[in-house]
């Protein structure tokens, strides 16, 4: 067996920066047994000479940074040229320079800035690395959205904010070029002007407020979600410093990976599985999940944690995060990056051939995750075809992965979670905040993968604060009511499907309606009705069960960088296994039942700003092809109308009731449906429908549709068509007589 040379060594702990323990080193160079004395003799020769030095268990060029850091911004030098330093930095000698390598959609950064940049190494330059920005952090002047208006000194912000009717005044050279009523985002300038108002400047134009790139910093806004953070919740977060391996379990040889969307901003869980070495376990497997320890950071009772409680949670939208905890936190500290040691809570759970869980225990510890991969690249691994980033990773993680998955997908069988299928739209953006598309995102085995094995970790969570009498939030999902799922059980019998009656109600009863319903064209109806017989689920320190995820404890453990809920979890573990004075604290307690109830309004604002935004978004995509015939169906019923769901995008239009005709139509509440008078025509939920386009407004999401056909006949009209003059003729008893007939089977062309 050859013994690489000491040049062989170093050039790989060059060229794989993540892979430099001596376990790893050994595996490149197919070292065993005996032979490994001699590697170990090498590598103590590497440090003692000083072209190593070792830290943590593994070995790094001292001289070398990791793949990400946090850099803060030095200036521009005499030719322009912009420069940083890192903020972490544990070589000898001094810091490495780095030169910062603008996109032309960067924001502009200045001396002292603080930036998450991605390194690649340099040779041959006055400069050691280049960086390219991911994101700017730890910064925080006040910030106001509104219309600009010019003046002769400038201008002035009018901010839409309905409970802020103070004016910002903007000095000429600061304008940025804003024309007047445009929306703009500005930032203070400076103390009160000769007019006693507070100075700002443009620091970023966003048009017509109507335009799309405007629509989210709208809805933040509408909805009162905080999107600035106050000054002492910055100040902490700037002080942090990343935790010491102290008492945690040493995880770092582990090779525990992120899997995450592409776009992710951060990574708050990471994993790994193997086959099981217990041999009373045969076919069995271990699972670690590792999650990030934000309760390291945010102590309670402190600004960030009392921030992090207002917010609740961070909101998504499709050109933007508002995010829980600053960026110095979420997309730097707590976010378990490639190659850099991060300080987690991490549960290793032991299931056997079939899925079930055996045994599970929680510690807290450090890793390194060996690379972060996104879910299109990781499906696309499995499938045969991996990349230069898992190609490495096939026989040790990825298969192993999927050969654990495989083994929960039966216990998901056993146990029948409801299985809705509902595709999940995307909206894609260009530079400029225009929609270029609307698609549906693709459901890979990638993402079922990482779900089974946050649900198994919730659930792990659950029962260990149970089993250790702790105070805990849990997330709770109750039946739906009888109510409502009578509603669901006319509308299956009127489609011609039965759901079971007389019993108590199971997610496997659901499902076999869903299942019956899989392919027809009933399939989006059924469908659609059974998650509006679902009750919302909440967070509550009492259990009351998970419906839908048809498990009788179960709490959000998984992502505490984006869910208070998550932290006070990790801080009910903290005080159950004694790990430090971080855990639950008395006042926390005291007030866990006005933290569900807070945190459950600020997901459903969040959820709501969330929706708007989307419809905004896909008013303006839609804006320019008024006219245009669209095929859908039916969504909603109301009283004033009915409501499409167009097949393309996905978005939602009213067809007022004038458009249906002149006749009277009786609404039936119970059976979702509209009854024409003189027609007899039937409008029922999932009816195929042909529209045309007659209005979308971008300010308020509002599209407006004509229904052309129903079923794939033309839409029947009373004698008399849409011309004007005399009233609608209102039969309601007729209609009453009809509905009645129909109550129990609605008659559809199809």
């Amino acid at each position: 067996m050859r013994i690489p040379t000491k040049e062989e060594i170093l050039e790989w702990i060059s060229d794989n920066p993540t892979l430099t323990s001596k376990r790893d080193i050994a595996k490149a160079f197919g070292i065993k047994g005996a032979a490994r004395i001699d590697l170990k003799r090498l590598l103590k020769e590497l440090e003692a000479d000083g072209h190593l030095r070792k830290r943590n268990k593994s070995y790094r060029d001292p001289d070398k940074l990791p793949p990400v850091c946090v850099l803060q911004i030095t200036g521009p030098d005499t030719d322009g040229d912009l420069f940083a330093r890192p903020l972490e930095w544990h070589g000898d000698g001094p810091a490495p320079r780095v030169l910062v390598i603008p996109r032309p959609s960067d924001p502009a950064l200045g001396e002292g800035d603080r930036i998450l940049g991605r390194l690649a190494e340099t040779t041959g330059e006055t400069h050691q690395y280049e960086a390219r920005l991911i994101r700017r952090i730890g910064t925080n002047p006040r910030r106001v959205l509104g219309v600009y208006r010019l003046t002769a000194e400038g201008g002035r912000i009018l901010p839409i904010d309905k409970g802020d009717g103070k004016e910002w005044q903007v000095l000429s050279e600061h304008t940025g070029g804003a024309k007047d009523g445009e929306l703009v985002e500005a930032e203070q300038s400076g103390p009160r002007g000769r007019l006693g108002l507070p100075r700002a400047k443009v620091v970023q134009r966003l048009g017509d407020p109507s335009a799309p790139r405007a629509v989210s910093l709208i809805a933040i806004h509408q909805h009162g979600i905080p999107d600035t953070f106050p000054d002492d919740v910055i100040a902490q977060a700037d002080q942090a410093r990343p935790a010491p391996l102290g008492k945690r379990d040493d995880l770092r040889d582990l090779p525990f990976v992120t899997i995450d969307p592409a776009d992710a901003r951060d990574h708050d869980d990471a994993c790994w599985a193997h086959a099981d070495d217990d041999p009373k376990n045969d076919g069995g497997h271990v699972i670690w999940v590792a999650i990030a320890d934000v309760a390291q950071y945010v102590r309670p009772g402190t600004p960030l944690d009392r921030e992090a409680r207002k917010r609740g949670n961070s909101s998504y939208f499709p050109d933007r995060v508002v995010p829980m905890l600053p960026d110095r936190l979420s997309g730097d500290l707590c976010s378990l990056h490639e190659g850099v040691p991060r300080p987690t809570l991490a549960v290793r759970i032991q299931i056997d051939a079939k899925g079930k869980k055996i045994a599970h225990r929680f510690t807290r510890a450090m890793i390194r995750s060996v690379a972060s991969l996104n879910y299109a690249e990781v499906q696309t691994a499995r499938d045969g075809q991996p990349n230069q980033a898992c190609a490495p990773l096939m026989q040790n993680v990825i298969t192993p992965l999927y050969a654990a998955y495989e083994a929960l997908t039966k216990a998901r069988a056993e146990r029948q979670p409801l299985d809705l299928d509902l595709p999940e739209r995307r909206i894609e953006l260009s530079d400029a905040g225009q929609v270029t598309s609307v698609n549906f995102r693709d459901r890979l085995d990638a993402h079922r993968l990482i779900e089974e094995f946050m649900i198994l970790a919730n659930v792990c969570a659950a029962e260990t604060l149970i089993a250790a009498r702790s105070p805990l939030l849990f997330r709770v999902h109750e039946e739906p009511s009888q109510e409502k799922l009578d509603a669901l059980r006319e509308t299956a019998s009127a489609a011609g499907y039965s759901l079971a009656k007389g019993q108590v109600l199971q997610t496997r009863h659901l499902n076999a309606l869903l299942n019956a319903a899989a392919g027809s064209d009933d399939a989006e109806l059924i469908n659609l009705s059974t998650l509006r017989s679902m009750t919302q689920a909440y967070y509550s320190p009492a259990n009351f069960g998970h419906f839908g995820l048809a498990l009788q404890s179960y709490a959000h453990f998984t992502s505490p960088i984006r869910r208070y809920a998550d932290l006070v979890v990790h801080r009910a573990l903290i005080s159950a296994h004694g790990w430090g004075d971080d855990g639950l604290s008395p006042e926390g307690i005291e007030m866990l039942e006005n933290t569900a109830t807070h945190i459950s309004d600020t997901e459903r604002r969040s959820m709501l700003a969330e929706r708007d935004t989307t419809d905004r978004y896909l008013a303006a995509y839609l804006s320019e092809r008024i006219g245009n015939e669209f095929t859908g169906r039916i969504s909603g019923i109301a009283r004033f109308g009915v409501f499409v769901k167009l097949d393309e995008t996905g978005a939602d239009g009213l067809v007022p009731m004038r458009e249906l005709g002149r006749e009277y139509f009786h609404y039936d509440r119970e059976n979702n449906t509209l009854t024409g008078s003189d027609t007899g025509m039937v409008i029922g939920l999932g009816q195929p429908v042909t529209v045309r386009l007659a209005e979308a407004a971008p300010v308020t999401g509002g599209i407006a549709l004509q229904l052309l056909s129903l079923d794939g006949a033309p839409l029947k009209r009373a004698p008399g068509g849409r011309g004007k003059g005399g009233p609608v003729r209102r039969k309601a008893t007729k209609a009453k007589r009809k509905s009645d007939k129909i109550k129990r089977k609605v008659s559809r062309r199809r």
